[in-house]
């Protein structure tokens, strides 16, 4: 049986535990990967608080990248050596929204929840099998996961950028990026300057917006944002945010971004948005939150309230167009890197999150 270190949760509102776990080959259409990098997400830490809910005992850690260790029967695009990023949400191939090229909202993926497509688990600790956040587990040495997780990546491209790029980056660029009010030399607002709302200021200057206001309650986050694009910063902790933005655009944003999963948040979002504006939100909020949204306001003002799920469109699609802007240098993701860490570590890094550092931090793992 192979085996693999990795951090398990086994307990909401306890520490991940490092352990070493027995590991299954990979089956039909699956692929093993030693994993390269692991980033540090407000999705883990929601589980770890148990505000969003999982199976148990689970390996997290769902934004990554590695290299092919081994590959199972029927895979033919992968081959070991390759260099990937690992997507969170894989995609059945069959059903209709993988079929209408929305594969972000795969309905067997969402079903199947931490089980691989058959319905089975990997990894076991012994006595108990080990659940894999979304099929990936990227909080440990190695990982069994389907195919379609995956894209292969130019030797071009670094590893530690690849690993954010696969949630991070194209959550918060394609948000952007891919909403239908998208366009040039609007004005936008961004709540929140996560590791999310850092790439959504990001796709704001890809998009060559006009005014790219950026909303946090640490001004050492708003002061880093500016690196990415910001051209106002606003800390809502010290002044009444709407009034601000709305003296800063006249009239409302064209579109805000509520990249922190927050109700209060993205009514705020609401309230700053313009006429025939549009609100997104893309941070995923606690199970059980909801929005009061002023009806009168959504119709007399005809604005549009949206969601967006990873990038909006098929994650592979999205992370095509993010290596082209990278390569390119239009984009700057390692500046998002604040803080590395090893995997015995892990406790730590969430610590730093928790806190509110600045950027992203990841888990490199040896070579």
């Amino acid at each position: 049986m192979f085996k693999t270190k990795a951090a398990v949760l086994y307990e909401p509102n306890k520490p991940l535990k490092i352990e070493i776990l027995d590991q299954q080959e990979p089956k039909h259409g699956e692929v093993r990967i030693k994993t390269s990098v692991a980033g540090i997400c407000a999705s883990d830490l929601h589980y770890m608080k148990a505000e969003l809910n999982i199976d148990k005992p689970v390996v997290l850690g769902h934004e990554g990248a590695g290299i092919v260790e081994t590959v199972g029967p029927g895979v033919q695009n992968f081959k070991p050596g390759d260099r990937v990023i690992t997507a969170f949400i894989s995609g059945c191939s069959n059903c209709t929204y993988c079929l209408s090229g929305f594969v972000n909202l795969c309905t067997t993926s969402a079903a199947l929840g931490t089980k691989q497509y058959d319905g089975t688990l990997r990894l076991t600790n012994g006595s108990q099998s080990i659940h894999q956040m979304q099929k990936l587990g990227l909080f440990s040495e190695y990982l069994i996961c389907p195919q379609q997780s995956l894209y292969k990546i130019p030797d071009e491209v670094p590893l530690d950028v690849a690993g954010l790029i696969g949630c991070a980056v194209s959550t918060g660029i394609g948000g952007i990026l891919n909403s239908k009010g998208a366009k040039p030399g609007i004005d936008v607002v961004i709540f929140g300057l996560g590791g999310v709302g850092l790439s959504t200021v990001m796709g704001a200057k890809l998009l060559n917006c006009n005014k790219i206001i950026a909303v946090d309650i640490k001004d050492h986050k708003l002061e880093f944002a500016t690196k990415f694009g910001a051209t106002h910063t606003i800390n809502s902790s010290k002044t009444d945010v709407v009034d601000e933005i709305m003296k800063i655009t006249n009239d409302g944003a064209d579109m805000t971004f509520d990249t922190f999963g927050n109700s209060q948040v993205t009514n705020d979002a609401i309230k700053t948005t313009k006429r025939r504006g549009t609100t997104v939100v893309i941070g995923l909020a606690p199970v059980g939150q909801s929005v009061n949204v002023d009806m009168v306001d959504i119709c007399r003002n005809q604005k549009t309230l949206e969601g967006s799920f990873y990038s909006s469109i098929s994650p592979h699609e999205s992370f095509r167009q993010i290596i082209g802007h990278y390569l390119k240098g239009e984009i700057d993701i390692r500046a998002l890197i604040e803080r590395t860490y090893k995997l015995e570590q892990i406790n730590e890094a969430f610590e730093d999150l928790s806190a509110g550092q600045d950027g992203r931090g990841i888990i490199i793992f040896p070579n």
